[in-house]
């Protein structure tokens, strides 16, 4: 078992707290098998919410189970209860923070693609953004109560181990 953390990095204009809009949010990872390294050339959604059975598991659940194209071995992944996301703040602007910890075995995650929706707040004004689409990797928009410009951009992730 590895404990994978994903970390992001963005330039927030005005805004702080970036995180995935609900509990039910898709993610989009780049899986790669640990027995054969073959990376799957098709991005997969993991959802928290949503649990699957692995087999040959009493009763074991994951959030992610997957059985390699190339060498057949099944394996799984567990978003860690006990680890909520964590919001990419104002002050980490520019820098990698953690966003999420998540439980693999037998597979490593190697990419991440931000799309979906999710949420943020004006620093100023408080104002809270809920439906911010990063599909095309940037979002704009304008804070009224503060009359100032918001905006998300230059969006990377980084995998390492926990």
């Amino acid at each position: 078992m590895v404990r994978l953390q994903l970390s992001i990095k963005a330039e927030l204009e005005n805004v702080t707290d970036l995180q995935p809009a609900s509990d039910d949010f898709e993610y989009f990872f780049q899986v790669k098998c640990n027995s054969c390294h073959e990376v799957h050339p098709k991005l997969i959604s993991v959802n928290r919410k949503e649990e699957r059975e692995v087999s040959g598991g009493k009763n074991s659940t994951a959030n992610f189970v997957w059985r390699c194209s190339n060498c057949k071995r099944e394996s799984s992944a567990k978003f860690e209860s006990n680890s909520p996301v964590q919001p990419y703040t104002a002050e980490a602007n520019g820098q990698f923070a953690p966003l999420l910890t998540i439980e693999c075995r037998g597979l490593e995650f190697v990419g991440f693609d931000p799309k979906g929706i999710w949420k943020c707040v004006g620093v100023e004004s408080g104002t809270v953004f809920p439906e911010v689409d990063l599909e095309e990797g940037e979002w704009v928009d304008y804070d009224e109560k503060a009359a100032v410009p918001v905006g998300i951009s230059n969006i990377e992730s980084q995998w390492t181990r926990a």
